[in-house]
């Protein structure tokens, strides 16, 4: 009997030791929790990147999700056996000193069966460099999380097939396309989490921006306020320290310029972009176009409920196409949405007023030739560059709880061009990617200003007016 007891105390203080040690079994399990790391973790895309500040909590997510995947235990996500891996960190020393430090802080020894070194004893992995870590997986069979860095270049990550790849911090442009063909074959999952420190890279383009619509592209930004365990007094001391720039990047991490801000830093994406749904015949209200043959022409649908406020509900862009073609687009996007026409069918819209001209290679101007196809485009817009800018603007703040601007996600390329509209040198927008934006400050400049609300006469000035009345109430009467 005494060694039955003596065992139960033995498997009590071993479980209890196991509990201590078990970081894994802790993250996010409190009453408090880092709601941006769930989130991260509960997106089934498969390229998601955080972008963070430091200190933000990105990099414990890149760490779990590894370890998650490795030991076949994700909670949001189907789980394989003999997982194949990368966490690729800049460099060898980065890689020590911050990604491997976190791998092993969240895997406990007794579920590693082997770990082969670089450099140092893996006795003591944490002080040297590791190569790869032999995982056991609860399916069965062994995974492996395999480190690499930036330095070795890029013939270093050729071959594999992998089942992930964890960017700690934004890598080299041909490194992130290697690592994507060694998913391909296994339809692995990549995701990333870095400070954004070095500008407009391809990172901004291609996942910020999402310039190719990927529809497994996902991002989140991650800053000081979203880790609940950071301590306020902390917080306020460090951002006193900086000035607006870098405080961007290392608290919001958010994507800067050296030289320039947005255009419109006011626009939210999680706010301002909606879902579709069916739109009230009764919200109908304009298309707006600005038009292009080797650029793009940009066309989109607006409307406006009852409260003023304007949607915008689908998109035509495309660069390269005659006229022929854009008008059947429009005409087809108009089928589809049960659009309105004028009494004799035609389509109407809003147009740059650049259209009216006349180029050397056509005897017909752009409103001509979209008339005689039965688009009834108006070229009288108001193009003052700032005031559209200013009621853009408006549109978009939320000082009054609101945004009075919402555009469907199917939309993609208005959205982009809002999320890299910058100032480029003085004091005016850089003239690029622009042409959603222009004919949005076409139609927005057509709206009426809204009006101020009017005052309620004072109980005083009431009593006043109720006076005059009867004193001419009763001259009249003499």
């Amino acid at each position: 009997m005494r060694e039955i007891v003596e065992k139960l105390f033995e498997i009590e203080a071993e479980q209890a030791r196991r509990r201590q040690t078990d970081y894994l079994a802790a993250y996010n399990s409190g009453e408090v929790k880092h709601e941006k790391q769930l989130a991260f973790h509960k997106c089934l895309k498969r390229n998601r990147w955080v972008f963070g500040g430091n200190r933000s909590g990105k990099t414990e997510c890149g760490a779990v999700e590894c370890v998650y995947m490795a030991r076949g235990i994700h909670p949001y996500r189907q789980n394989r056996k003999d997982v194949c891996g990368w966490v690729v960190s800049l460099s060898t020393q980065v890689q020590r000193d911050v990604a491997q430090k976190k791998i092993l802080h969240y895997l406990r020894k007794d579920w590693i069966e082997d770990i082969v070194m670089l450099s140092g004893r893996k006795d003591s992995p944490e002080h040297g460099i590791i190569d790869f870590i032999r995982v056991k997986n609860v399916l069965g069979g062994c995974s492996i999380i395999g480190f690499k860095s930036c330095d070795q270049g890029r013939e270093k990550f050729q071959g594999a097939s992998l089942d992930f790849v964890w960017f700690d911090e934004e890598p080299p442009e041909d490194i992130y396309h290697e690592c994507k063909m060694r998913l391909l074959d296994r339809r692995g999952e990549m995701f990333g989490t870095m400070t954004p420190l070095k500008g407009l890279t391809f990172v901004y383009n291609e996942i910020f921006l999402n310039r190719y619509n990927d529809s497994e592209v996902w991002y989140e930004f991650m800053e000081w306020s979203d880790n609940p365990y950071l301590d306020k007094r902390e917080i306020a001391a460090l951002e006193r320290s900086m000035d607006e720039r870098t405080l961007q990047a290392r608290r919001y991490g958010k994507f800067v310029l050296d030289t320039a801000g947005l255009v419109y830093p006011e626009f939210d994406e999680r706010l301002h972009v909606i879902e579709p749904f069916d739109l009230p015949t009764d919200w109908q209200d304009m298309i707006s176009i600005d038009p292009g043959l080797n650029n793009p022409l940009s066309a989109h649908w607006y409307a406006v409920d009852f409260d003023g406020n304007v949607y915008v509900v689908a998109e035509h862009y495309e660069a390269g196409r005659d006229i022929d073609y854009h008008a059947e687009a429009i005409k087809g996007i108009c089928r589809r949405l049960g659009w309105h026409t004028d009494s004799k069918g035609r389509i109407c819209a809003l147009i740059d007023s650049a259209a009216k001209q006349r180029t050397l290679g056509s005897v017909k101007s752009v409103v001509e030739l979209f008339y005689e196809r039965e688009i009834l485009v108006n070229p009288n817009v108001e193009k003052d560059l700032f005031a559209g800018i200013a009621r853009v603007k408006s549109y978009l703040n939320t000082k009054n709880g609101l945004p009075n601007l919402y555009i469907f996600s199917s939309c993609v390329h208005l959205i982009r061009e809002l999320k890299g509209y910058y100032w480029g040198s003085g004091d005016s927008p850089r003239k690029a990617d622009d042409h959603s934006l222009d004919e949005m400050r076409y139609y927005l400049m057509s709206r009426p200003t809204k009006k101020k609300e009017e005052q309620q006469p004072s109980a005083l000035r009431m009593e006043k007016e109720r006076l005059i009345r009867k004193l001419k109430r009763f001259k009249g009467e003499l």
